[in-house]
């Protein structure tokens, strides 16, 4: 758990009526995500901007296709290039390509920006 989220969490405890609550459940109740949350949404828009969005053009050299007709699930895989350094968890790439695959077909379809939001909000709202 990094600081951030150390601060959330000491947070959400200040509310009155809540202390009693674990930490899931003051967020829900707060209508909140977790950070960790937060960030993966905000990498798989970022992700969806590189594939689909705006920044496709930088995103070819960043994210290949899977060539593939078994692909269960949504139908825009794309794989992990391969790097020979321990860092390779540290990137972007390498951090979004396993969570982008694993989104239903709904979210990763969403044709506009707008659409993908309040798709993958329904999408990762059973996530803590």
């Amino acid at each position: 758990m990094d600081l951030l989220e150390y601060v959330q969490r000491r947070a959400t405890t200040m509310i009155k009526g809540l202390e009693h609550l674990s930490y899931e459940e003051r967020l829900r109740d707060l209508w909140l995500f977790s950070l960790e949350k937060r960030r993966l949404w905000g990498h798989l828009i970022a992700a969806f901007q590189y594939l689909k969005g705006p920044y496709k053009k930088a995103g070819e050299r960043l994210f290949m296709r899977a060539c593939s007709d078994r692909t269960r699930g949504n139908d825009f895989k794309v794989i992990v290039g391969r790097f020979g350094l321990a860092i390779q968890k540290k990137f972007f790439t390498m951090r979004v390509v396993r969570r982008w695959n694993r989104l239903p077909r709904e979210v990763v379809d969403a044709p506009l920006l707008g659409v993908l939001k309040a798709s993958m909000d329904r999408a990762l709202s059973n996530l803590v």
